[in-house]
């Protein structure tokens, strides 16, 4: 008995024991795992500052925004200096982008990034000068200041460049300070709290709704469409934080959308284990076709040089060869799943790359039952 052969009986026995052994195993979810609250989001803030301290890895002499920038600095301090004056590569002009907590109180410290925006080499080593942070109401809510922290660096000499990773951007870790105080109002004009599920599904709204009436026993929360459910709030503002809190820890068990996500760039596929496929049967084999050419030129000897008006004569021989693999596979599979289609396909040495192939062809042929998601 071959040794395809001996895999293909033992694919084909797997697949009769564990066709029917692959039902979803209920799990009951927390609520917070499935969504967030409506309001209860992060705010991304963004500022212009400059970076000094640079070791002639700054911005260069032709950027007048960097010139113009730093003259701005020195006149705070008092000094006047021209911008023809200022001619260092010590110093660059950056932008810097942060996310500002739903809620954050005076003298938080969050992370932020520092992205060079001129035509500076790198920003290792450098310093932050103090910057405000504005939100999209053109309002500052954070000042951020100190020490960068790159994650490269770049040195040149004579034409000759080493550089690793990305040098132009840096990251400061607790390096703004939040000046303004922020929190979100979660509660509506209509004393309804709204909760927005990560992954929009009918049924996974109806089944929260359902498990928030079951769970204060009466009839507060509704379904307003697949990815919002409302719940009524009818106490006091001081107790919304223990309604919250209950809300938060109410479990249900999820819908889930059949769907097999495939990355060829990888090779990686992933699908749940209840992702049914109809009976299918597939041939899968190796073809390999070997083109090779071979030139040479023609040139007689005995007018070598003596005739320069005649051209040498390229000639071109091809060869064509078509080869079949000896392992070809040849499998009938009942009604499965993913799981077991790729582990059986991987028992019968069917790489995984050739495996995603098959999917999307049992998926042009209508035997899979899922959305197949190409990345």
């Amino acid at each position: 008995m071959s040794r395809s052969l001996f895999f293909i009986i033992k694919l084909i026995l797997m697949l009769v024991v564990t066709a029917g052994a692959h039902a979803a195993l209920a799990q009951e979810v927390a609520l917070k795992g499935l969504g967030r609250f409506s309001g209860w989001r992060e705010n991304a803030i963004v500022g212009y500052g400059l970076v000094v301290g640079l070791a002639g890895s700054g911005d260069s002499s032709r950027s007048s925004v960097t010139r113009q920038a730093l003259n701005n600095v020195y006149s705070r301090f008092g000094l006047t200096v021209s911008d023809e004056d200022i001619s260092s590569r010590n110093v660059a002009v950056v932008m810097i982008v942060g996310k500002l907590p739903a809620s954050a109180n005076v003298g938080d410290r969050i992370p932020v990034t520092i992205s060079s925006a001129g035509d500076a080499r790198s920003l290792a080593g450098g310093t932050l000068l103090m910057t405000p942070l504005l939100g999209p109401d053109q309002q500052p809510y954070a000042l951020a200041q100190g020490p960068l922290i790159a994650g490269g660096d770049s040195f040149d000499s004579q034409l000759n460049l080493n550089q690793r990773n990305y040098p132009t951007t840096a990251r400061l870790e607790d390096g703004a300070t939040v000046e303004a105080e922020v929190d979100a109002d979660l509660l509506g004009a209509d004393n309804a709290v709204g909760f927005l599920l990560h992954n929009p599904d009918f049924t996974t709204a109806s089944r929260i709704a359902s498990g928030i009436n079951a769970h204060f026993g009466e009839q507060i929360a509704w379904a307003k469409n697949a990815d919002e459910i409302r719940i009524s709030y009818a106490s006091d503002r001081s107790n919304l934080t223990h309604f919250l809190a209950a809300l938060e820890g109410v479990r249900v068990m999820p819908d889930r959308s059949p769907r097999v996500i495939v990355n060829e760039r990888t090779g990686t596929i992933v699908a749940g284990g209840d992702v049914l496929i109809s009976g299918v049967v597939i041939s899968q084999g190796d073809v390999k076709v070997t083109v090779t050419s071979d030139s040479y030129a023609s040139q007689p000897s005995f007018i070598a040089g003596r005739a320069p008006d005649i051209q040498s004569l390229i000639v071109t021989n091809t060869q064509l060869g078509v080869s079949r693999g000896a392992d070809e596979v040849v499998a009938s599979f009942p009604n499965t799943t993913v799981a077991d289609l790729a582990q059986g396909l991987s028992a019968a040495r069917v790489d995984t790359r050739r495996i995603i192939s098959i999917l999307q062809a049992i998926r042009s042929a209508g035997a899979l039952h899922a959305d197949l998601i190409v990345q």
